[in-house]
Parts: C-alpha cells; sequence; structure tokens
C-alpha cells in the first residue's frame, strides 16, 4: 500500500510538474520580449541569408565611394568626393572646418570625416568578403556574385592605396575577432589589390551571361589600374585590349535607398563648388579650369552657375554630369580602359599613338552614366616633348573621369611616377580662406586605427 501511494504521488508530482512547467513556458514566451526586426545569426546561413549579404555588400560599396557610409544619406561624404575636394576638382562653399581643411590640403589625423570614409572603405571590404563566403556556401553556383564580391574588395583596397598615406592594414574581422596586419607599403596593397581582382577574374573566366561578362570587364580595367599604379604600364594596356569602349560598370540611386552624394553635396544643400583655375583671390596655380573651360565632360548646370555659394562667397557651380539625384555613377567605363592605353603609348614615347587613342574617344559621342558626351573637336597637335604628353594627357583625363575618383590618384602618380613637384601638381599658393594650400598628397590613416596593436602611424605621407 504504501509503495502504490508511493507510486501516485510520484506520478501526481510529476503531472503538476508538467502542468506547472507548461505554464511557465507559456508564460516566458508571452513575456519574452518580441523583435521581428532583429535577424538572429543562425537565420541567414542558407542561401536567402548568403543573397541578403550579397544586396548589403553592393550598398555598402556603394556608399563607400559615393556616398555617407556612417548613417547611409545625410551629407557628409566618402572617398570620391572627399578626393575631389582634396584636389582641384571642387572647392568647400562650406562652414565645416573639415571640409575647409581638405580643401586646403591640411588634414589632422583625428579628422571626423577622414575616419568616416576610412571606416566605410575598410568595412565595405569586410560586408564583401563575408557575402563572398556565404555565398561559396551556400550558392556556390553563383559565380557573377561571387565574383562581384572579390571585385569589390580588390576595388576598395585599390581605393585604399590611392587616397591614404603609405603603411596601410588591410585587415578582417573573422568570426567576430578582428585579425590585424602590420601596415603596408602603398607598393604592397596595389599588388594585394591586383590579386584579389585575379580572384573575381577567375569566378568569371569563360563565362558568357551579361553578369558575369559585366563583372569580368569591371574587374579588368580595375586590376590594369592596379598595374598602372605600379608602373606596368604596357601589361595594363594589353590586359584591357578587349573592353568595348562603351562599357560601364555602375553603381544605382534611388529615393528609397540611398542619393547620388554628389547630387547632396552640390544641388542640394550646397557645400561643394566645381573647381577652377580662379577664385576670389585670383589665379590658382596648377588648378584645372573646370568651370572656365565650359568643356562638355563637365557641363555647367545652368540653374544655378554663378550663383553665390550658400555658405560663402565662392561662386557657386555645379555640373550636371554627376548631380541628378537618382543618376547612376560608373565605377569603370570603356573610356578608363581607351584612357590606359593612351599612357602606354605616352611611356613608350609613342606622341602620335596617344594622341590617335584620345582622338579616337573625341570622334565618337560617349555616354558617362547616363549623360550624353557628343562629339569633341580634335586634338591638332601631336605633343613635341614627353611633358608636352603629359600634360595633354592628364587634362583629357581630368575631363574624361572627372568625379570618379581618379583625379588624386593621378596627381599623386605624376608626382610618384612622373618625377614632378607637389607644388607643380596640385593647387598651391594663397587659399581663399586664408593662409596658403598645404603641400599634403595623401590622406592620412585616421588615429581611430590605432586600436590594431600593430599600427604606429603612417610609415610616410609621400605620393
Amino acid at each position: 500500500m504504501r509503495n502504490f501511494s508511493s507510486r501516485a504521488s510520484w506520478r501526481a508530482a510529476g503531472l503538476l510538474c508538467l502542468v506547472v512547467a507548461t505554464a511557465c513556458n507559456a508564460k516566458d514566451e508571452l513575456l519574452s520580449p518580441q523583435q521581428p526586426n532583429v535577424i538572429q545569426p543562425d537565420a541567414i546561413q542558407n542561401a536567402n541569408g548568403a543573397e541578403g549579404l550579397y544586396v548589403g555588400a553592393v550598398g555598402r560599396f556603394t556608399v563607400a565611394l559615393n556616398g555617407s557610409p556612417s548613417n547611409n544619406g545625410s551629407n557628409q561624404e566618402a572617398a570620391w568626393n572627399w578626393a575631389g575636394l582634396f584636389t582641384d576638382e571642387f572647392k568647400s562653399s562650406d562652414t565645416f572646418s573639415q571640409r575647409i581643411d581638405a580643401d586646403q590640403r591640411n588634414l589632422q589625423d583625428n579628422d571626423a570625416l577622414v575616419t568616416q570614409i576610412w571606416a566605410g572603405l575598410q568595412q565595405g571590404r569586410g560586408y564583401s568578403r563575408s557575402a563572398a563566403d556565404a555565398l561559396l556556401k551556400f550558392e556556390p553556383a553563383a559565380t557573377a556574385k561571387i565574383g562581384e564580391m572579390y571585385f569589390e574588395i580588390g576595388f576598395l583596397e585599390l581605393t585604399l592605396g590611392q587616397e591614404f598615406c603609405n603603411g596601410i592594414p588591410l585587415g578582417f574581422t573573422v568570426d567576430g575577432q578582428p585579425q590585424y596586419t602590420a601596415p603596408l607599403t602603398t607598393q604592397d596593397v596595389f599588388t594585394t589589390a591586383a590579386a584579389r581582382l585575379d580572384t573575381a577574374l577567375n569566378y568569371v573566366a569563360g563565362a558568357t551571361d551579361p553578369a558575369s561578362v559585366s563583372v569580368r570587364n569591371a574587374a579588368t580595367i580595375a586590376k590594369a589600374r592596379a598595374l598602372v599604379d605600379l608602373g606596368k604600364y604596357s601589361d595594363a594596356a594589353a590586359l584591357v585590349t578587349a573592353i568595348p569602349t562603351n562599357f560601364q560598370f555602375v553603381v544605382n540611386y534611388s529615393n528609397t535607398t540611398v542619393d547620388n552624394m554628389w547630387w547632396i553635396l552640390g544641388p542640394s544643400v550646397k557645400r561643394y563648388s566645381l573647381g577652377d583655375s580662379v577664385d576670389v583671390t585670383g589665379p590658382v596655380t596648377n588648378a584645372m579650369p573646370f568651370v572656365s573651360l565650359k568643356d562638355p565632360r563637365v557641363l555647367l548646370d545652368k540653374a544655378v552657375s554663378g550663383v553665390p555659394g550658400q555658405f560663402s562667397q565662392v561662386t557657386f557651380n555645379w555640373p550636371t554630369v554627376l548631380s541628378g539625384r537618382d543618376a547612376p555613377l560608373p565605377i569603370t567605363t570603356g573610356i578608363d580602359a581607351r584612357l590606359i592605353e593612351a599612357e602606354a603609348k605616352l611611356q613608350a614615347s609613342d606622341y602620335a599613338g596617344m594622341l590617335a587613342i584620345l582622338n579616337a574617344l573625341r570622334a565618337s559621342p560617349q555616354t558617362i552614366g547616363t549623360f550624353p558626351v557628343p562629339v569633341l573637336p580634335p586634338l591638332t597637335t601631336t605633343p613635341a616633348s614627353k611633358d608636352d604628353a603629359i600634360n595633354l594627357l592628364f587634362r583629357e583625363k581630368a575631363l574624361w573621369q572627372f568625379g570618379r575618383g581618379v583625379r588624386m590618384d593621378d596627381l599623386r602618380r605624376l608626382v610618384r611616377q612622373y618625377g614632378r613637384a607637389q607644388d607643380a601638381v596640385f593647387p598651391t599658393g594663397t587659399f581663399f580662406r586664408g593662409g596658403v594650400y598645404g603641400a599634403e598628397v595623401a590622406f592620412p590613416v585616421p588615429d581611430a586605427e590605432r586600436t590594431n596593436p600593430l599600427f604606429k602611424g603612417c610609415i610616410d605621407r609621400n605620393a
């Protein structure tokens, strides 16, 4: 009897525990925080998650070059915008001290906007790598997308080498843990970028579908640019021979995602003004006359041309080519390929051949994004010397590649590869806001990178 009663009590206690446990679980479930917008890490371990990472990486790549990496939409610039202000493409018509410092080439290591731009480029690399890893695991047949992710990594590394000082760490975060690297020389960064672009090319090799062809052309041009930065001009030219001149690899903008930052900084909030070879203080030594030329490749918006700036007395002018709110922006183009070929001709002292390539570009209507460039009159005089040829080529490059992150690299290369002094290349003399232009030729790696125990500062800030 005792034994039976004991067994009955045990069963009753067990039933009670089951009821209580069930009630407790229901209570816990009802009272637990509801987070419908939070995606847990295990929820993306599938093909849909890989697609989401891919889309996010494309967005991060876009804003790292021409957007707002910190908050995806405000009037805070990214790499190409800052480079345009640092060179002669644009002038600051703003009151923000950081923009004035960049325009004057007088940047601080703790500059907030440089820090943001650095983070955008480095984080963009990480997003693209995470997307590539997920695609390889869950969608290994999506080779065009995988190749595109490696193109993005390589292009962002190329941009870091072209804009920042000598001594750039290229680490990644793996499983939440930073994998630090020692600072690389500028040459090593370009070599790394070229190798990354080779990986992109391997994934789309031989494919004929439109997406693969587009990635292959884009990665080929980007690698050729890395080779030019390494002084391998003939190798770069040979690489791009088959790229059609009308090819474009563009990033897109829309009201529902992110605006074209050139539109925000120019026509919308009027923080940037188109550069010129003259300002309120008089001539600006070495600066391209982007306003005065009235060249159709940098066409002025008649609605705002000549109107005083909203935040300063700098004459405000803005080109229509990049200013549309939703206007797509080319990352690489077939025009870039032809200009790489023209530079190889210059290096071979074939100035007539260089001129022929430049005139072939001018002889046909071209398109930059959606912006039409009409037929231009031919250049009639073959350069008589290498210096003349350099001046002509880099002038044409400044106009064909305006606002696409090339100008800063070209000015640095004129110092590094062509032996010119920085004060014979960058804007020099009286600065319109007071004082004189600085002598900097590269962005500093910001102090924020000093959390990396292997980074102690730029190796140097030479071109």
